[in-house]
């Protein structure tokens, strides 16, 4: 299997998932990534036969079969994005050459022997919805990520049939757990309470969706065997006020530091209730989370050294 964007957040857990199931696996990085050393050591010393690490640019990719070893390469998990941060979700020049690199990603893959490609895309696609949102719920993307990541869905589709390859293109929530952005919500909560200061948010008031990192790893690496063509929502089970999370984490810190609402603007997307609906991820593969909010915020503090 081929993952690129594999020493990022959610591609380093996708290569460890799918050593694990037994899969050789092609981690694409960038070359020099600051990110390469953390991906080595999670992957255990039986796996390190069934991995070969390429550190490669995307606008390069169409390289990659000169590099890449011989054998059978089946399926594609396309992780790679650059300007994922919230600064450069506004910035269309940074988030249109994704667009350009993943059909670049789609046309190697071809030539490779691919006839899988799963695509990472996103639920800023949806834009601002305030009730449950399936997969044939209309796009409407604020910021120029959303509108990228869309932008993929139609063009990427539409070469992968050309191509002969089965296309699904996935729209990932909130994801968290250990090795995220230190900047992300979660994080910075934890951050904030474990040295017993004062977490300053939004109004928090928003439907929010959280998915552990262990699961949402899983569930690509289901859908890249068992997915239908077409298009997944993929988050947890666990839909509620953003509040109850915050205080959960409150909570599981010992309430050490307090928090203050009403503090912070919103983000690059605008308030937005997430009510994914995920019955198609469920119905079409054995998938299923396993990992609840207060077991994986419990596992984050047990690695940061403290509960």
């Amino acid at each position: 299997m081929i993952v690129t964007g594999a020493a990022s957040f959610i591609g380093s857990a996708v290569v460890c998932r799918l050593l694990n199931q037994g899969d050789f696996v092609c981690a694409i990085v960038r070359p020099a990534s600051r990110n390469l050393p953390g991906l080595l050591q999670k992957i255990s010393k039986p796996d390190q036969s069934r991995v070969e690490v390429i550190e490669m640019d995307l606008h390069q990719i169409d390289h990659l079969p000169e590099q890449i070893s011989a054998g059978s390469w089946d399926g594609w998990i396309h992780v790679g994005w650059d300007g994922a941060g919230s600064d450069n979700r506004t910035r269309k020049d940074v988030q249109q050459l994704n667009v350009s690199q993943t059909l670049l990603a789609v046309r190697t893959a071809e030539k490779i022997g691919c006839r899988r490609f799963v695509f990472t895309g996103s639920q800023a696609e949806y834009g601002i919805w305030h009730e449950t949102v399936t997969e044939e719920t209309p796009c409407r993307p604020v910021s120029e990520y959303g509108k990228a990541k869309a932008a993929v869905a139609a063009a990427a589709g539409k070469l992968c049939r050309s191509l002969k390859i089965e296309y699904i293109h996935t729209r990932i929530y909130s994801v968290y757990g250990p090795g995220d952005h230190p900047w992300t919500l979660v994080n910075s909560c934890l951050r904030t309470w474990r040295a017993g200061e004062t977490m300053r948010l939004g109004a928090c008031t928003q439907q929010w969706n959280f998915l552990y990192i262990d699961d949402a790893a899983a569930a690509l690496c289901c859908l890249l065997t068992e997915g239908k063509p077409g298009f997944y929502n993929v988050a947890g089970a666990d839909t509620r006020c953003l509040r109850s999370f915050i205080e959960e984490m409150y909570r599981l810190c010992g309430k050490r530091g307090d928090y203050e609402y009403g503090e912070r603007p919103q983000n690059a997307e605008g308030a937005a209730d997430l009510i994914p609906d995920i019955s198609r991820l469920l119905a079409d593969t054995g998938w299923r989370p396993q990992v609840s909010f207060e077991e994986g915020i419990r596992k984050m503090l047990a690695l940061g050294g403290e509960e």
